[in-house]
């Protein structure tokens, strides 16, 4: 694995840590292969419950690696390489059937703000800010910052803090729905491990599913989705792990899943 990611497990957790503070963790094609491998790995190791990205330093991300990005601006075909396996990999953290956590300090812009939107729960340090900085530099976001942050923020929101490239606060993220939970920023690390244990203990079939019907049923209408979850529901229920919740709730137990 590359240095630019420590890939780390912690019990049932699996770690990626943005590792490159000296440059606020800012995004290269080699940080994208980092996390890409990470999730293959995490996805194939049965142990592994729960996907918990954060970030070394004061800064969990300012954006692209822009010197990068300039240095491939001489040719379409790399530009667009670029795009799409910055766009694949943060996919793929969407669609696996983990659940993906991220914990974020400092400044999260532009593509950190884009990779904190594809995880599926997001903690943010009270002294955190969160912004895109592409239109303060002439660009735009490429990697779903203008689809991800109006299905979560709302169109009026997100095109204020798209034109404006204005930083907000953790407790505005939090009232707006970008981030799920705000606490002191000596609790980041410890409050959201705490949270990726919590989940861990949660039947993976289960979680895996609902995942699943979440994003599939977002890209449809409600009736639509509906019927997703009436085909899916009776077959999650005739499992393993619902046979030992159902007995641990009788035996008024905590459940201990497969």
């Amino acid at each position: 694995m590359s240095e630019l990611v420590a890939i780390s497990t912690e019990g049932p957790v699996g770690v990626m840590e943005l590792n490159r503070p000296d440059v606020f963790n800012c995004l290269s094609l080699g940080v994208m292969e980092s996390f890409a491998e990470g999730m293959r790995a995490f996805t194939a190791d049965a142990a592994i419950k729960v996907v918990l990205i954060r970030a070394v330093g004061k800064h969990f991300c300012t954006g692209a690696d822009l010197d990068e990005v300039k240095g491939k601006r001489g040719s379409l075909s790399d530009l667009q390489h670029f795009i799409r396996y910055g766009h694949e990999v943060l996919r793929g953290m969407e669609t696996a059937p983990l659940p993906v956590v991220v914990a974020v300090q400092g400044l999260c812009l532009a593509g950190g703000l884009e990779t904190m939107m594809a995880a599926d729960v997001a903690f943010a340090a009270e002294s955190a800010r969160f912004g895109d900085q592409h239109a303060q530099f002439g660009l735009i976001p490429g990697w779903g910052g203008t689809q991800r942050l109006p299905r979560l923020v709302g169109q009026r929101r997100a095109l204020d803090l798209m034109y404006s490239a204005r930083w907000i606060s953790a407790a505005e993220a939090c009232d707006w729905g970008l981030v799920n939970y705000v606490v002191p920023d000596a609790e980041l690390h410890a409050a959201a491990m705490a949270y990726c244990k919590t989940l861990a203990a949660r039947n993976p079939e289960g979680i895996a599913v609902m995942k699943q019907l979440t994003e599939k049923g977002l890209a449809g209408d409600l009736d639509a989705g509906i019927e997703l979850e009436i085909t899916a529901a009776p077959e999650a229920l005739m499992s393993d792990n619902v046979s030992e919740g159902l007995n641990a709730f009788q035996e008024k137990r905590e459940p201990v899943f497969k």
